[in-house]
């Protein structure tokens, strides 16, 4: 089974806080996913986007900011409910607003990857593979969330997010 953490910048001014019309929305993203990659407006991560964002709970340790940026990046926004009459097979979805969009954008900056990794990367498993390539994943992973939110957050943008299973 293939599942999918599927991340779109978009600004605030466009986004309806409507559950049907986001997932709607986020649907033809998900389609023109491999435009909107190559654009930078969007950005995804098959199966493991829980060992990410464990990974980057290894700066908690080293974090005196109490917000735990850390969080952001894969979890970080609200949730945005069904309404009563939603087709509850719609994706989970959540609205990360510009301000967590910048903080994570900060975040991503400032965090050393290889810091991470040493605290981390042992715990995270390999699913299979050995240790180079599993490191090389998660290092592609953080390289491509640190260009979605440094851009995201200098156009201003909000990014939404939505679970494809």
């Amino acid at each position: 089974m293939s599942i999918h953490l599927h991340l779109r910048a978009v600004a605030e001014s466009e986004i309806r806080d409507d559950h049907t019309w986001l997932a709607a929305f986020m649907w033809e993203a998900w389609e023109n996913h491999p435009d909107e990659y190559a654009a930078g407006i969007a950005d995804s991560i098959d199966k493991v986007w829980h060992s990410v964002n464990d990974l980057y709970a290894a700066a908690d340790a080293r974090s005196v900011d109490t917000d735990k940026p850390w969080t952001l990046p894969i979890y970080g926004g609200r949730p945005v409910a069904h309404s009563a009459e939603a087709d509850t097979s719609n994706p989970p979805l959540m609205i990360l607003e510009r301000p967590g969009v910048s903080q994570a954008a900060r975040f991503l900056a400032n965090v050393s990857f290889d810091e991470l990794w040493n605290v981390a990367g042992a715990k995270l498993g390999g699913y299979g593979r050995d240790e180079a390539e599993a490191r090389q994943e998660f290092l592609d992973h953080h390289r491509d969330l640190q260009g979605f939110y440094g851009r995201a957050a200098a156009a201003g943008h909000a990014v939404v997010k939505a679970v494809w299973a």
